[in-house]
């Protein structure tokens, strides 16, 4: 895994941490230094700070999305709640603010990794059909209009939660659990920055939704295709 702070304190803290746990640990200082590591390593999982010289956390983050899967829990100062939302909206899996305990971070990168685990593709090769809608869980694709649709891991994976039960309201926490898994850290506001991701993705409105329905004070439900 890799991790990149521009704090050298920091970054020899949660490679101590994280060592300790069994995790084979790269660092970088800066955002170019984390594109190369990132690039050259590809780690399963990535600790990434929001602020950092040069190329930043968020640019960073968008770069990689470009190119790589890979899960990204971002560090923020805990006063920065544009950076969260930016970060969530852009393809990080989670955020950590500022001051933090090294075990929180050890505890989510863990969670990552077990909900890629329990949420990967199921043996027998479901496919998702609803009128111009595909979703084909075992090749992890995604059509509308015969088009491709392009998501990341944690927006597919949250797709699928949602077209596996059409019709049926599903609350924040419920999609939590199921996607982010049980010991999910975080706000339950990142499903909503998921949501909205996905939905630019597939070209549909929150106003007049065709395939995913916000229920108010509760949640999402699918609603299919059009």
């Amino acid at each position: 895994m890799l991790v990149a702070d521009d704090e050298a304190r920091i970054r020899d803290i949660l490679r101590s941490y994280l060592e300790a746990d069994g995790f084979d640990v790269a660092l970088a200082a800066d955002g170019e230094e984390a594109l190369r590591q990132a690039r050259e390593r590809r780690p399963d999982v990535i600790v990434l700070d929001v602020m950092m010289p040069g190329t930043d956390g968020i640019e960073v983050l968008r770069q990689l999305r470009s190119e790589s899967d890979v899960y990204v829990i971002m560090l923020t100062a805990k006063s920065d709640e544009v950076d969260k939302l930016v970060g969530l909206s852009v393809g990080a899996d989670d955020y950590v603010t500022k001051p933090f305990s090294p075990r929180e971070v050890v505890a989510r990168v863990r969670a990552v990794l077990r909900r890629r685990r329990v949420n990967g593709a199921p043996a027998d090769g479901e496919r998702l059909v609803f009128d111009d809608l595909v979703i084909d869980t075992a090749r992890r694709e995604v059509e509308r209009h015969r088009e491709p649709v392009v998501l990341s891991a944690l927006e597919f994976d949250l797709l699928v939660a949602l077209a596996r039960a059409p019709g049926r309201v599903l609350s924040r926490t419920e999609l939590l659990q199921q996607v982010w898994g049980w010991d999910f850290y975080g706000d339950e506001r990142v499903v909503d920055v998921h949501i909205r991701s996905i939905r630019r993705a597939l070209g549909d409105r929150a106003d007049a939704p065709e395939l995913i329905g916000t229920v108010r004070g509760v949640g999402y439900k699918f609603l299919g295709g059009s």
